[in-house]
C-alpha cells in the first residue's frame, strides 16, 4: 500500500458512511409509508402475520451496526492518521497532509486556506507524501473483515 492510498482510506470510509447514511434515511421513510390494500381476491395458504414494515425495519436496523461499525473504524483511522502526519518534519507539509486527508478539504480550498497557488500545492503534496512513514501496524481496510459488506 502506498502512502497516498493509506492516506485517502479515511476520505473513502467517510464516503461510504454518508452513503450507508443515506440508506438509512430511506429505510425509514419507507417503514413510516403505508402499503397499498389489495382488493382482489386471493387465497395464500402461508398468510403472512407480520406488519409489511417489519422487514423494512429490519434491514434498517442491520444497516446502522454496519454503520457504526464503520464509524468506530473511521475514528481508529483517523487518530492513526493523524499521528503518521505528525511525524513529518516539515510544518507546512503536516498542515497541508491534515487539510486535505483528515478534514478532507478540496486542492483549491486547501491553496486557498495556505495562501499558495496551486503549482506550489502539488509540489509540496508530493513531497509531503515522500516524507510520510507508514506505521508497522497501519490500518489497512482492504484486509480488514469489519469492511467487508457480507462479514460476519
Amino acid at each position: 500500500m502506498t502512502n497516498k492510498e493509506y492516506l485517502n482510506q479515511a476520505y473513502l470510509l467517510d464516503l461510504q458512511i454518508k452513503s450507508y447514511m443515506q440508506e438509512c434515511n430511506e429505510l425509514r421513510i419507507m417503514s413510516l409509508s403505508l402499503s397499498s390494500p389489495s382488493f382482489e381476491e386471493h387465497y395464500n395458504a402461508t398468510k403472512n402475520l407480520e406488519a409489511p414494515y417489519v422487514k423494512t425495519l429490519m434491514k434498517l436496523n442491520e444497516l446502522e451496526s454496519k454503520v457504526l461499525l464503520k464509524h468506530h473504524m473511521l475514528v481508529r483511522l483517523k487518530e492513526q492518521i493523524y499521528n503518521t502526519i505528525e511525524n513529518v518534519d516539515r510544518q507546512e507539509y503536516r498542515v497541508l497532509l491534515r487539510l486535505r486527508y483528515i478534514q478532507n478539504l478540496n486542492w483549491l480550498d486547501i491553496a486557498e486556506e495556505m495562501h499558495i497557488d496551486r503549482s506550489t500545492l502539488f509540489r509540496w503534496h508530493n513531497k509531503a507524501l515522500s516524507k510520510v512513514v507508514l506505521p508497522k501496524d497501519a490500518i489497512n481496510l482492504k484486509s480488514c473483515n469489519i469492511m467487508r459488506p457480507n462479514a460476519t
